[in-house]
């Protein structure tokens, strides 16, 4: 299944997303998932509403974001970093999560900042201390889209990312959650900006997969339903400007757009 969260007249509304020839419509109201108490389901039925007229707000409302650096090989070598033996977590601020179409807002204090284009997986059910035997996929809810844009002067100087990481803004997510991407045989991510095609990688590429990756975190930390997990971003990282446009088009998921003032 396909969901999105959207604006209507009553409110904020889940929204199961279909195809139509080809073309995406929230086809009915969803029951909002637990990690959002706030939404409360409207009792009249919607009629079905093409998903690019519709006013879309972020697809979850994670308590935590747990991102992956260097998770592709060809993006350490382009900062000139060696790739790490064990997945490299950090975290990123609940409150730099925004929604397609949202603006990036460059802030004074830094003078580059990148974007970088990654897939993230949405989790489903607690999570904690999943054995190595033990299957991932009963956790994960389904995927979406995440912009992990990044301070990237503020990065190297500061010698943590929480700054760099978490400005307002700082985390694009969208347009989506889907759960029938098919990670074994592996998608596509692309960022282009102003059009221009900047990354191209492949998850089959991950240093680290999704599995690795949940076993890994939940030996440290509990996931929670909504919590993000981006999985890391291909070469090919670069710096925005006020004016600028940014995608990151994953298939199956779709594309999450933003202007960058």
């Amino acid at each position: 299944m396909k969901y999105c969260r959207f604006e209507t007249n009553l409110g904020p509304q889940y929204g199961e997303v279909v195809d139509r020839a080809g073309t995406p419509w929230i086809e009915r109201l969803l029951p909002r998932p637990e990690e959002d108490p706030w939404t409360k389901l409207a009792s009249d039925a919607i009629e079905p509403l093409p998903l690019m007229k519709a006013k879309l707000l972020t697809p979850v409302v994670p308590r935590k974001i747990v991102c992956i650096g260097r998770n592709y090989r060809d993006h350490a070598a382009e900062l000139g970093n060696e790739v790490p033996k064990e997945p490299l977590l950090f975290l990123k601020a609940p409150s730099s999560v925004i929604a397609a179409e949202e603006a990036i807002c460059i802030p004074s204090q830094s003078q580059r900042v990148d974007f970088e284009g990654e897939l993230a997986i949405v989790i489903g059910k607690r999570a904690s201390r999943i054995r190595p035997d033990e299957d991932v996929a009963p956790y994960i809810r389904g995927y979406t889209i995440v912009n992990d844009v990044t301070a990237r002067d503020l990065q190297k100087s500061d010698g943590q990312w929480s700054r760099a990481k978490g400005f307002d803004t700082f985390c694009p997510t969208g347009p989506l959650v889907t759960d029938e991407i098919d990670l074994v045989a592996g998608v596509t991510v692309e960022t282009r900006l102003n059009g221009e095609l900047k990354q191209h990688g492949h998850t089959r590429d991950l240093i680290f997969p999704v599995d690795a990756l949940l076993r890994y975190i939940t030996a440290a930390m509990t996931l929670y339903p909504g919590d993000l997990i981006p999985t890391g971003t291909p070469a090919g990282v670069a710096p925005m400007q006020p004016a600028d446009r940014v995608e990151v088009t994953i298939e199956g998921i779709g594309t999450l757009g933003n202007p960058v003032i």
